[in-house]
This record gives C-alpha cells, sequence and structure tokens, in this order.
C-alpha cells in the first residue's frame, strides 16, 4: 500500500519546472543547453532593495511577524494600490505570502469545496488547474485561440458559467502568451461576470510593470468597481523589481476571503522571511526608474525573438503586449520527420526534438492547456536570444 495520498493522483509535476531540471542535467552532462524555459529575469535586485534587507537584519528584524505580513508592509501594499490601480483597501484586506503561489494556493484551498468549478482561461499558467484540483476544485478550461489573440471570448465565459462556478482565474499580462488585455478587452470580461454575482474573480497580476509600447495595464475591479466586493487581486515582487528568490506574493480583497487566507498560512508555513518583507517595503515605497530601463531591454529581446522564429521555417510567433514569453505555434511542422526518421506528432515531440537536436530548452503548449504552440521565455541575455533563435531555425529547416 502506497504511502502517498490521493490527492497527489489528481496534479501531475510543473511541467516548466521538469524542463529546467532535464535542461540542467543535460548541461552537467556537458551538453551545451540553452535554457528558455524559465520565467525569471536575468537582471540582479536592485542596491537600493538589497540595502534595505542588510539594514533590517542590521537592526534585528530577523524574528517572526504576523502570520501573513508586516502592517509597514501591508500599509505599503495599500499605498500600491491605491497609486497604481486607484484601488482602496484597508490592511485588514491585505494578506502576505511567501510568494505568489503561495497566495493563490491558500485562497483556493480557503474557498473550494468538492465540486466547486473554476473557470481557467487557457493558454494558462501550469499551476492554476493543479491547485484547484489539490483544493478538491474543478478546473473549467475555457480555450482562447491565436486568432482572438489569446483573449478570453466573452461569449465563450458566458457558456462556461455554471451554478458551480466559483471563481475565474485572471492573468494579465499571461504567462504563457504575454497578452495583455486593453481596457475595452477586460470591460467585456468584466460585464460578463457583473452578470453572475457567485462568481468570484482571482486575477494574477504579477506582470503588471512589464508592458510595452505604451501598453495601459488595467485589472478587473479597476475596470468594473462592481466587482470589488468579489475580487481578489493578486501581485508580487518577483517580475518587476527582479525578487524571485525573495519569495514574497501579496494580494488584497474582502476582509472575510483575506481571514480565511490567513488562517490557511497560519497553519502551515506562517509569516514570509522577514527580511524580505522589509527589502518589500523598500521597493514599494522607493524608486522604479529601473523598471523601465528593464523594460527597453525586454522590449528588444522581445522584437528579436519574434522577428527570428518568424523566419524559422514552419512557426508563427505573434508580438506580445508584455511579460518576457512568447508563444509561438509550430502547427506548421506539426506531421514533418526529423533528419533520424521521427514524425513531429505534437508540440510536445518538437520541444524535446528541438532539446535533443540543438540543446534548447523551450516548454511545450500542452503544459498550457493550448496546442500546437510553444513558450519561449526572453528573461535572458539578447547573445544567447540570439543564439537559441538561430538553433531554432536550424532545426526547423531540417524537418522534411
Amino acid at each position: 500500500m502506497s504511502i502517498l495520498a490521493d490527492r497527489l493522483g489528481r496534479v501531475k509535476p510543473s511541467a516548466t519546472i521538469a524542463i529546467s531540471m532535464k535542461a540542467r542535467e543535460l548541461a552537467a552532462e556537458g551538453r551545451d543547453i540553452v535554457g528558455l524555459s524559465a520565467g525569471e529575469p536575468d537582471f540582479d535586485t536592485p542596491a537600493h532593495i538589497i540595502q534595505a534587507a542588510v539594514d533590517a537584519m542590521a537592526r534585528g528584524e530577523t524574528r517572526y511577524t504576523d502570520p501573513d505580513g508586516t502592517q509597514e508592509l501591508k500599509q505599503a501594499i495599500c499605498d500600491k494600490f491605491k497609486r497604481d490601480n486607484n484601488l482602496d483597501y484597508k490592511t485588514n484586506q491585505v494578506t502576505v505570502g511567501t510568494g505568489g503561489k503561495q497566495v493563490l494556493y491558500n485562497a483556493l484551498m480557503a474557498t473550494l469545496n468538492e465540486g466547486d468549478e473554476v473557470i481557467v482561461p487557457a493558454p494558462y499558467w501550469v499551476s492554476y488547474p493543479e491547485m484547484v484540483l489539490l483544493a478538491e476544485g474543478t478546473p473549467v478550461i475555457v480555450e482562447c485561440k491565436a486568432k482572438n489573440r489569446f483573449i478570453l471570448d466573452p461569449d465563450d465565459l458566458e457558456k462556461a458559467i455554471t451554478p458551480k462556478t466559483k471563481w475565474i482565474i485572471m492573468n494579465s499580462p499571461s504567462n504563457p502568451s504575454g497578452v495583455a488585455y486593453t481596457w475595452d478587452d477586460m470591460k467585456k470580461v468584466t460585464d460578463v461576470l457583473a452578470r453572475h454575482p457567485h462568481v468570484w474573480v482571482m486575477t494574477d497580476d504579477m506582470y503588471e510593470h512589464l508592458v510595452y509600447d505604451d501598453f495601459k495595464f488595467c485589472t478587473p475591479a479597476e475596470v468594473e468597481p462592481k466587482l470589488y466586493d468579489r475580487t481578489l487581486t493578486v501581485n508580487g515582487m518577483s517580475k518587476a523589481f527582479c525578487m524571485t528568490g525573495w519569495r514574497i506574493g501579496y494580494a488584497a480583497g474582502p476582509a472575510e476571503l483575506i481571514t480565511g487566507i490567513r488562517a490557511i498560512q497560519s497553519q502551515s508555513t506562517s509569516n514570509p522571511s522577514s527580511i524580505s518583507q522589509a527589502a518589500s517595503v523598500a521597493a514599494l515605497n522607493g524608486p522604479k526608474d529601473f523598471i523601465a530601463e528593464h523594460n527597453e531591454v525586454f522590449k528588444e529581446r522581445r522584437d528579436l525573438v519574434v522577428s527570428m522564429l518568424n523566419q524559422a521555417t514552419g512557426l508563427s510567433c505573434p508580438t506580445p503586449e508584455g511579460a518576457f514569453y512568447v508563444y509561438p505555434s509550430c502547427a506548421g511542422l506539426i506531421g514533418k520527420k526529423t533528419p533520424d526518421g521521427k514524425t513531429i506528432e505534437s508540440d510536445g515531440d518538437f520541444v524535446t526534438y528541438l532539446l535533443e537536436a540543438e540543446g534548447v530548452a523551450a516548454v511545450h503548449g500542452a503544459a498550457f492547456g493550448l496546442s500546437p504552440h510553444f513558450r519561449i521565455s526572453y528573461a535572458t541575455a539578447t547573445e544567447v536570444l540570439e543564439d537559441a533563435c538561430q538553433r531554432i531555425q536550424r532545426a526547423c529547416a531540417e524537418l522534411r
């Protein structure tokens, strides 16, 4: 008899983490591997944020805090929401977790009963449906086609809502597609949600500040104030502030929901690192000019990758508005054969071929719920991206 719980049978390991681990294993064996699977900025954490952590340690701020964050950080988060999103929250409406993933997980664990449905637009971040399943909910996948810019069609949303629907999970800019919702895009979605008062909105805004070409970010409760009392707005320090390893995510929403999230966290991890919290206060309240500087680099990389992938035989790559991912279609390569006679039958076969033939690690679209595509992260050095895209072009040209 297995020691493992039945619930583990409902979930799969993270595909993005699995690809990154495989790439590291091959590199350790001496293979020349270019890893484009990880969603992590290659910029260092800004110096003033690091200094704030050092200063906090020197002051002795190395002890337990309240389970879901210090009052100082919660106030900085309230100020951020007011400043950036025109949303008013009190500190009792804010929770801080060990990364955005924990906040999302806590929220689902605190609210889902067996059989509750959660609408997940695809392509989606790999963890959304798996966390729903761990919480004994049922993910309801709604495909968002490339021809619609991977944007959720309001008619498809309307059809997916049932009396069992508890949540919809929104993500803009998107991981994996990089697509971001304009105000009009978001308004069409929130108009539907406004008609269904039993449906709550969980919005993952982790890539809020990573947008290009003068794109204007918006979030659901900002677009439709009627949704304020049933929206959990999730964000974090990882991406724009280059603080992935610091592990700070946060959210704001109705006080009753935040109390439930706090109860889950108090009996699992308890508080996030006190030092990371102090650094996050400095990040949210301090200078942010580095974000625009980083975005200029990301935009140049995006344009390079989109251009080079569109020159590859059989690939088609749209230009995303944000994040640091592209989600090209490899439909033009399905059915072709590799030099050693294997048929490319899926996007999974294609990314395996890329890794084996040219040492390029990407993530197959099936992991994100929409095929035949694959995800590439351009959060790495420009010369590395150029080399990787040349390898991809070469691999595509070899298929017959």
